[in-house]
């Protein structure tokens, strides 16, 4: 046995001990680290989530990144140019959307069920701003922001990725990739048998620039004028230095 999986499994079975089985307490569960720093030359890092049940089910992990509103605007070539034709906004979009299995979610609940509770990216309720769009026009600029938010990597959907040791002890990794949005993440556990939400579990996640990230955007965000020109008057220095070895002698 290597020393992740001991690793995994001493966590576990402390965290499943930690709290005596009741009832009313099917589902323990944590994180291996509640904190990911963003430091420069960030490219992507990864937490575990281990727990417990009190037997057999299905667990679904969901995870939701800081809600944003974001505009979705349509592009058409005209004159010879792109402009902007139309938009919808949307409101309360989560930034970042995962979600983790134990199986396929069509074979852990039913399409309804799914919908209720949101589970899966098809199923989140993303509602316009301003009631000015038809029913046709919101769907259409709906599946371009979630094909455009996969496309980027902060929503996907992982089938078959919570492994089970034994029929209580789970783990899974959740991945978050270079691009991932700072801010208070939320971890939703939920453990389901025939299809029902037996119990639930929310952890908090904090993801924060450190380091000379975090001083920049600081100072940026205080004093953006004095941001703006110095970063014009470092691009105008840079640029002079890199056109020395082709002036004439």
């Amino acid at each position: 046995m290597s020393w992740r999986r001991r690793l995994f499994v001493t966590a576990t079975l402390l965290l499943a001990g930690a709290v005596p089985a009741r009832a009313d307490q099917p589902l323990l569960a944590d994180l291996s680290s509640h904190l990911i720093a963003i430091t420069t030359g960030f490219t992507g890092t990864s937490v575990v989530l281990f727990g417990a049940t009190d037997g057999p089910g299905d667990v679904v992990a969901i995870v939701r990144g800081p809600e944003q509103d974001i505009v979705v605007r349509q592009k058409q070539h005209r004159g010879g140019i792109w402009i902007n034709t139309h938009s919808v906004s949307f409101a309360s979009v989560p930034s970042y959307y995962a979600v983790f299995s134990s199986r396929p979610l069509a074979a852990i609940a039913s399409s309804g069920m799914r919908a209720l509770d949101q589970i899966g990216i098809d199923n989140l309720r993303l509602e316009p701003i301003e009631a000015t769009s038809t029913a046709s026009e919101v769907a259409t600029f709906r599946a371009a922001l979630l094909e455009e938010e996969q496309r980027q990597g902060v929503y996907f959907e992982q089938p078959n990725s919570v492994s089970f040791l034994g029929d209580r002890l789970f783990r899974v990794t959740i991945s978050f990739p270079a691009n991932v949005p700072t801010g208070t993440y939320f971890v939703e556990v939920l453990l389901l048998r025939d299809g029902n939400v037996m119990s639930g579990q929310t952890t908090p996640l904090v993801v924060s620039e450190t380091g000379l990230n975090a001083d920049l955007n600081e100072f940026a965000t205080a004093n953006a004028l004095a941001y703006g020109l110095a970063a014009v008057a470092i691009a105008a220095l840079l640029g002079w230095l890199a056109s020395l070895p082709f002036r004439d002698a």
